[in-house]
């Protein structure tokens, strides 16, 4: 199967596809991009040759298509989340394996039907930075033992958009931060402590027209003195940063969910030996895509035949995490995940 590369189909025109991941999968060595849909065709077509892909991709004018397309063997589903979980058991039933955006779903129950997919299609949950170096060597530096017991994750991740348009400020299809960003510390935190927590807290703002959460504050338990905490905002400053907590030390990730694909980044580790941190030490984590290695690591367990570590239970558990936190914000008390 070495020689073998993975056909994809692009499931609509989404931004987030034509900037980031459909450039980085065709950067895959283990990857080419075969097709395009969007129910309107133009737009298919458009897409395609923004990306120097004319003669090379085929338009289909509807989602239908694209599934039906006998030379489509994978699709990267980046519709607006209450599609996802939809459109990835269409594109399943029709025998393609699916690359689906987060979060998976609206709730934790709507993510359970995706217990339906054929156990011989590959699924997987886009978060990518589980694939970055950055991340992986935290994990790895966390459980070395060098910070002493992890105690805490600590996060924030915010912008400013308030263009009511924008599908991120549609609360009815899924919009709001938390859904949107708050999800990345959430399933961050549960990489790192390689733990679920058993119970979340929030305090949250919503926009008094768009009724989109605007900021949102969230601890969550994970039991034995471990927690983690995070603040994400779609009407602040855009920040972002991400910090390990443990006995012995920390670990900064300085810029910990959209690292550059082609400047170095760095991780920062600090033993307290100085109140100011001039003596911690400076990782520096080499170029890397995270969407590529993302596509990489999806292509290997095609060809492989062999599973993903994190596949529908992960996405169902990052749900029920997402809905503890809602829960808590109707209560105003500690919801169990």
């Amino acid at each position: 199967m070495a020689d073998k590369k993975i056909r994809w189909g692009i499931l609509s025109t989404a931004n987030i596809g034509l900037k980031k991941v459909t450039p980085a999968i065709m950067k895959s060595p283990l990857s080419e991009v075969v097709a395009v849909a969007s129910r309107d065709v133009a737009k298919a077509e458009a897409y395609i040759a923004e990306l120097g892909l004319t003669g090379k991709a085929k338009a289909h004018g509807s989602y239908e298509a694209l599934f039906a397309d006998p030379n489509v063997d994978a699709i990267y589903n980046p519709l607006p989340n209450h599609l996802h979980v939809p459109m990835t058991l269409a594109a399943a039933k029709a025998g393609k394996h699916v690359l689906c955006e987060k979060p998976i779903a609206l709730n934790a129950s709507e993510a359970e039907q995706l217990r339906e997919l054929p156990k011989d299609i590959v699924f997987y949950e886009a978060f990518m930075v589980r694939w970055h170096p950055q991340w992986q060597r935290a994990r790895e530096i966390a459980r070395s033992g060098e910070l002493g017991e992890l105690r805490a994750v600590r996060g924030v991740f915010t912008y400013f958009l308030t263009d009511p348009t924008n599908v991120r400020n549609q609360a009815d299809i899924g919009g709001g931060g938390i859904y949107d960003i708050g999800c990345y510390p959430i399933t961050g935190s549960r990489f790192l402590f390689d733990a679920e927590p058993k119970r979340a807290v929030s305090l949250v703002d919503r926009d008094p027209v768009m009724q989109t959460d605007r900021l949102a504050s969230v601890i969550l338990d994970f039991g034995g003195g471990r927690q983690a905490s995070f603040v994400c905002s779609t009407q602040s400053v855009g920040h972002q940063s991400l910090e390990l907590i443990g006995t012995k030390g920390r670990v900064e990730l300085v810029i910990p969910f959209n690292a550059p694909a082609d400047t170095a980044t760095a991780i920062i580790i600090d033993n307290g030996y100085s109140p100011d941190g001039h003596l911690s030490r400076r990782e520096i984590i080499a170029p890397c895509d995270q969407y590529t290695e993302q596509a990489n690591a999806f292509c290997r367990a095609i060809l492989d035949n062999k599973p993903l570590e994190w596949g529908v239970e992960d996405a169902i558990k990052s749900m029920k995490v997402i809905d503890a936190v809602f829960e808590s914000e109707k209560t105003g008390a500690w919801a169990n995940v």
